[in-house]
């Protein structure tokens, strides 16, 4: 590959001819979507199958025929009581279904390390969310949630008409949703489990067990990010009656596009296919060159490869395994040098830097050689002294400082409605903020509209900033202005 192709790829002009040439270079993707950029899978001239709801094509938002067909398959599959397709991703799903489980201005329970469309959900419903705090962990990542956590806060606020769980985390994460759905239940509670990151579950006993198997009234997935399959495409499932379907179909109507994309919804069709078929060899084979990896990891000697084995289960319930946790160590680096040196130097694209360490996500279409390279890629840093020798850029930051337990002002929805004063984020301290900021990926909220700014997590974000993390959310780019509610 010509040595200057990274050049070529940051200045080109046009967005196709970008992303040819990246599919051109020898850049590894350990990131989503989980394709992995195939040719196991044959799709079509995109332009020859791009349609709109024509004859003896059926309709999405009033399927009849061939797209109820392919979602009872879906339900079948998963085993869920109904099933639909989702071709605005996951957010669509959690919107809608937060968004049916409770009235305006009602209350949820949600652990805090959920995505931002649970925020966003709770702001256009103007509910009232109380969190629940994830474990934090040795390793310095966040923990699960833990079922006597959720009896307490049920216990302290009798006024809870839903539960909301982030699990598998961005971090591969697991709760023990079949305790909290017990739990939720026995408050005559729906459980809804955000499962993005875990369709592949349903198709490997080396996964741990799917939210729907636990009891989960509803849980959400990202086909693509872990399966192959376009991005947008995911599903929700949903498995009781306690969240109606006519409230769950209402929603997806506002929150999809009235435009859906039969590209997408083919996708969809051809994922669920592949996994019917040929799901059962396909993940034997990846879960052994997933193990062989972990094994390999074992002689690194500063630098860290998050096994189950490395958090208790009190701490950590359960790990998805797929998701490959590398900490900096005793390296010197942060988790965004190490990000770049595998990108820059090794040609690896990994989907996240945080403080201490980076994330790549595999799945089932990675390549044998592709982990081979990543972990040549890692002895090689492991080796090298001079990263030893270097240092980094400040501290790195764990999970339970970046993420720290928000203190409330007020409702989201209520801080969003105040009248607005901008000032120096440096100088909002005691405000309450009407914006998110977040890193992104993972999109988990280090402070939310309606909760007050403290200098403790102003000098969290000081230090994300200063380490090369993307801190977003902010209606000033430049992340040096905040929008809080006017005193």
């Amino acid at each position: 590959m010509p040595s200057n192709i990274f050049y070529t790829l940051q200045k080109s002009s046009y967005l196709d001819h970008k992303l040819q040439a990246y599919a051109d270079s020898d850049y590894y993707p350990f990131h989503m979507p989980g394709h992995k950029r195939t040719d196991k899978l044959e799709f079509p001239n995109p332009y020859s199958m791009d349609i709109t709801e024509i004859e003896g094509f059926d309709n999405l938002h009033h399927p009849e025929g061939i797209l109820k067909e392919a979602q009872m398959r879906a339900s079948e599959l998963f085993g869920s009581k109904a099933s639909f397709y989702l071709i605005n991703g996951s957010t669509s799903g959690i919107l809608s279904a937060i968004s049916a489980a409770l009235p305006p201005r009602g209350a949820l329970l949600m652990s805090r390390n959920s995505h931002k469309s649970a925020y966003h959900a709770a702001y256009l419903r103007e509910l009232n969310t109380i969190y629940l705090m994830p474990a934090a962990t040795e390793f310095g990542i966040s923990g699960s949630i833990s079922p006597a956590s959720v009896e307490q806060a049920l216990q302290e606020n009798p006024g809870i008409g839903a539960v909301f769980i982030t699990s598998p985390t961005y971090d591969g994460i697991v709760s023990d949703i079949q305790a909290i759905a017990g739990i939720a239940h026995s408050h005559n509670l729906p459980l809804i489990v955000d499962e993005a990151h875990g369709a592949h579950f349903m198709f490997s006993r080396k996964f741990p067990s799917p939210a729907l198997r636990c009891g989960a009234d509803i849980a959400i997935q990202s086909l693509h990010k872990t399966l192959p399959c376009l991005t947008q495409c995911a599903l929700l499932h949903v498995n009781s009656k306690r969240i109606g379907l006519s409230l769950i179909k209402r929603f997806l109507d506002i929150y999809q596009t009235s435009s859906p994309s039969y590209l997408l919804m083919s996708s969809i069709e051809q994922c669920l296919r592949f996994l019917r078929e040929e799901s059962v060899s396909q993940m034997a084979e990846y879960t052994q060159i997933l193990q062989a990896f972990y094994r390999k990891s074992e002689n690194l000697r500063h630098l860290k490869v998050f096994h189950k084995s490395s958090c208790p289960p009190e701490l950590c319930f359960d790990h998805d395994f797929s998701k490959i946790l590398i900490s900096v160590g005793s390296t010197g680096l942060t988790g965004k040098e190490l990000y770049d040196a595998l990108l820059h130097t090794y040609h690896l694209q990994l989907e996240m830097a945080s403080g201490h360490y980076a994330t790549a996500l595999t799945s089932v279409m990675d390549t044998k050689a592709g982990f081979q390279r990543l972990a040549a890629a890692l002895e090689d840093i492991d080796h090298k002294n001079r990263f030893n020798e270097a240092g980094g850029k400040g501290e790195p930051l764990s999970s339970d400082l970046i993420y720290q337990a928000p203190k409330h002002g007020m409702a989201i929805g209520e801080a969003m409605a105040q009248k607005t004063e901008t000032l120096p984020l440096k100088a909002s301290t005691g405000y309450i903020s009407q914006e998110y900021i977040y890193l992104y990926p993972p999109g988990i909220p280090l402070v939310a509209p309606g909760e007050i700014m403290t200098g403790k997590l102003l000098r969290t974000i000081s230090q994300c900033q200063a380490q090369g993390l993307s801190v977003e959310g902010l209606n000033d780019m430049s992340g040096k202005q905040i929008n809080v509610v006017k005193m």
